[in-house]
């Protein structure tokens, strides 16, 4: 189940990601959660527009510095070659460790459904007329940093308790309680066979 994080913890990722420049990764190691889980909490907490800004301007800070890094090794390299002595020497470089959080290029494993401990009841939501709502995996802001192949895979999704699946049902949805969750193993070959690969939970991204 998703781990709920309280109204101060969010206002300390918040300060550290802000203030003390802590990447999302680095954020997800020290609280302990995910990647998604910090990524809703910063766009809840700074607004989707002002956190987009700080993580562009991130990345075209570091590009920046590797660009430079780039020209002063040219200029090094040109230098060498115009020397009288005309002698190479081949330095071995260290790389250059910058974090770029360029969610679309990360890599996301699914988790098998197999090594899934579902809750005894989740929650769906269905059209009015009881059909399975089908998405692509783009459809779900807090999975768009998957790679483009990943985001055009079939999925559905589920809810852990009934009050985040009625946020998220407009009026011409309904929510269905599914009381026996071994259904999904159960079913998983008739929805592949649907073109359905995917299980959206609230953390997890599950694999049929």
């Amino acid at each position: 189940m998703a781990r709920r994080l309280s109204v101060q913890i969010k206002k300390e990722i918040s300060n550290l990601f802000i203030h003390e420049k802590l990447s999302v990764e680095q954020l997800s190691k020290k609280f302990e959660c995910t990647n998604a889980t910090i990524t809703r909490n910063l766009k809840k907490e700074l607004g989707d527009e002002k956190y987009q800004e700080i993580i562009g301007s991130r990345i075209s800070k570091r590009n920046s510095i590797n660009s430079n890094n780039d020209i002063k090794f040219d200029q090094d390299k040109t230098l060498s070659l115009n020397s009288e002595k005309q002698e190479f020497n081949f330095v071995e470089l260290p790389p250059i460790d910058y974090e770029i959080e360029n969610f679309s290029r990360k890599e996301l494993s699914s988790v098998p459904i197999q090594e899934i401990e579902f809750p005894n009841v989740v929650y769906m939501i269905v059209s009015k007329n009881i059909e399975l709502e089908i998405k692509l995996l783009k459809d779900y802001p807090d999975w768009e940093f998957l790679p483009e192949e990943d985001l055009k895979r079939k999925a559905i999704e589920i809810h852990f308790d009934s009050k985040s699946a009625k946020r998220a049902c407009s009026k011409e949805q309904k929510v269905i309680k599914v009381p026996n969750t071994d259904v999904f193993r159960i079913v998983s070959p008739i929805l592949i066979s649907r073109g359905i690969s995917r299980i959206v939970s609230a953390e997890k991204l599950i694999a049929l």
